[in-house]
């Protein structure tokens, strides 16, 4: 007997697509784009960074050494003697007398560097104090971490402060997001459910708010925060300022696509099935557009990260001793000290990093979201 005929290739690809769920289908659209996969994994590996940045950090943000005030990144050499011991030589500091600036020297000395050394101890996420640390140095009489991006005026570890500034900018970010999601979603929502005068005077409520130029805006706002506030109310005052300019890009998305779905047979049914009205809005909806939000909410948090750096930059935002990228590069705000000290702009490539990362993530999340398109 002759084996049935198998069904061609082209053939089997569509009846997969055909039974496949919306998310799946989002997946295999996400999994071709390279480049937002790529994204992905920066965007990933950033995540980690602020979740575990006790770990990663090689010692303390806040510990300064006079003696290493505007320390140049130490350069890691790989190999010594033909195999591979990653190392960096000792370093020797003086004071120039007639210029009064620190000169460093390298010394014979070889530094050698473990992975999961014993450092200082710190309290992982104020649960536990622990002391093992993602790289450093164990053991040696007279260092206790290298300077892996130098040090600032104050001779703290640049690493150890950009590492825990990613966690402050990041969740800042995120929390900002959130807030302006719930905001655009509702009233985004009321006005492309309703219409009417509601939709009219949220909307007039939108075009104000755009119509304001945003960095005075945020400085004048920023400015208004008392000086004697503490760091977390600071924080969440930044991301509060934030979320309430930030939530009419979402609200105009959210109006449009109900707009577009209020006419359709699953709302009408609903609608006929006695349902109320917040009911059809959150749970028929705005799980019809889900995707779409997550692509959105994605392409939203680079322009939080921005905003909460220029405010911290220019001294309106968070404020020393909070470590976040724009503290960190308040220090860099004059010519002469990025000629000097190049080494303090660092942060600024972690921003650029961060915000090119998560707009190439949320483009590939805005093609994927609608599977059977192109």
């Amino acid at each position: 007997m002759s084996a049935a005929p198998q069904p061609p290739e082209d053939t089997l690809r569509e009846e997969r697509v055909l039974v496949a769920s919306q998310w799946r289908l989002i997946w295999w659209r996400f999994r071709k784009h390279r480049l937002a996969v790529a994204a992905g994994c920066v965007v990933a590996l950033l995540a980690l960074v602020a979740l575990f940045g006790d770990f990663v950090a090689t010692g303390s943000p806040r510990e300064s050494n006079y003696k290493m005030k505007h320390l140049p990144p130490q350069r890691i050499r790989w190999f010594d003697n033909g195999s591979f011991r990653p190392h960096v030589y000792g370093i020797l500091g003086r004071t120039d007398k007639r210029s009064c600036w620190r000169i460093y020297e390298h010394t014979p000395e070889k530094i050698y560097l473990k992975l999961f050394p014993k450092g200082d101890p710190y309290r992982f996420w104020g649960l536990f104090e622990a002391r093992r640390r993602l790289i450093g140095i164990e053991g040696h009489p007279t260092r206790k971490h290298i300077y892996l991006l130098g040090s600032d005026k104050l001779g703290r570890d640049l690493w150890s402060r950009l590492v825990y500034g990613t966690r402050i900018s990041m969740s800042i970010g995120l929390v900002g997001v959130l807030l302006s999601l719930f905001l655009g979603i509702t009233l985004g929502g009321i006005s492309g459910y309703y219409g009417g005068w509601v939709d009219t005077v949220i909307q007039r409520v939108i075009e104000f708010l755009r119509g304001i130029p945003t960095i005075p805006l945020w400085m004048g706002l920023a400015a208004a925060l008392p000086p004697g506030w503490s760091i977390i109310k600071i924080y969440f005052a930044v991301t509060v300022i934030l979320s309430l300019i930030g939530w009419t890009g979402m609200a105009r998305v959210v109006r449009g696509k109900f707009l577009a779905l209020r006419e359709e047979d699953f709302v009408t049914s609903a609608r006929l099935a006695g349902c109320s009205e917040m009911r059809i809005i959150f749970r028929h909806m705005v799980p019809a557009m889900t995707s779409h939000i997550i692509a959105a909410t994605t392409l939203a948090i680079p322009a939080m990260i921005i905003s909460e750096t220029a405010l911290s930059f220019l001294g309106l935002g968070l404020r020393p001793p909070a470590i976040s990228w724009g503290v960190l590069l308040e220090e860099a705000r004059t010519v002469q000290a990025i000629a000097m000290y190049p080494w303090l702009m660092t942060p600024a490539l972690a921003v650029i990093v961060a915000v090119l990362a998560f707009n190439f993530f949320g483009d590939g999340l805005r093609d994927a979201a609608d599977p059977y398109g192109g």
